[in-house]
Parts: structure tokens; sequence; C-alpha cells
């Protein structure tokens, strides 16, 4: 059954300037890019979209890392679309990432880990509204 998740090239990605290289990989893994945009958050927006983590000891980091620059958000859709960019990804520590995943490529910490997806179809539903909210 084909599914929608969230994608999210971060600020440490767009400024390495490998978001085409990130776009290719997605098209060559079949998903299909149904909306995307390149934005910058504002600190307010960014702690809005995290908001499942402001207990946790990283969240400032995290909000001021994401609000630092220019990301671009992507609603991707394929066949287990969500396992399957999670796979892509790697593990969010890129030094625990397998090799020839996005992060293990282009990652340089947990936080500055180059890419972003959703967790579950809850979670994704969640996050393609929130940057897209017309979208249906």
């Amino acid at each position: 059954m084909k599914e929608k998740t969230l994608a999210i090239v971060k600020p440490d990605a767009v400024k390495k300037r490998i978001i085409g290289k990130i776009i290719t990989r997605i098209e060559e893994e079949g998903f299909d890019i149904l909306e995307m945009k390149m934005l910058h958050l504002t600190k307010e927006e960014a702690k809005g979209f995290y908001i499942v983590h402001q207990e946790k000891p990283f969240y400032e980091s995290l909000t001021d890392f994401m609000s630092s620059g220019k990301i671009v958000v992507m609603v991707l859709e394929r066949e287990e679309a969500i396992a399957h960019w999670r796979k892509v990804m790697g593990a969010t520590d890129p030094a625990l990432a397998e090799p020839g995943t996005l992060r293990h490529s282009y990652g340089f910490s947990i936080e500055r880990n180059a890419v972003h997806g959703s967790d579950s179809p809850q979670t994704a539903e969640w996050e393609i509204n929130y940057f897209f909210p017309d979208y249906k």
C-alpha cells in the first residue's frame, strides 16, 4: 500500500549544497515528490514542529539549529514510504548509520544529521499538515 511521509533536508545539508544529491537519491529510491518547498523556520515554528521533544534536554539546541538556516520540506509517497525513507536516512547518529545511508554520507552529529523523516503514519500526517496545511 502506498503511503506518505514527510522529509526535511536540514540546514546543515542546505548549507553544504547537497539538496540535489538528496533529491536524486529520493527519486532513485522510487519516491514520488508530491509537494516541496524551501523555507526558513523561525525559532517559534521550529519549537512548534518539535513540540513532542519539549521536555528533552536537546530541545533548545535542536530548535536553534532547525531555525538557523533554510530547509527543504517534501511530501514523499511510495510503497512503505515511512519505513523505506527511514532506511535510506540511516541511524539518527551518523557514526552509527550504515554506509550508503544519507546520514552516514552527509551527517555530522545526532542533531546535524542532514535529513529528517516521519516515524509513523500518525506522525507523518501531523508533520505533513504542519508544513502543508492545505494538502489533502
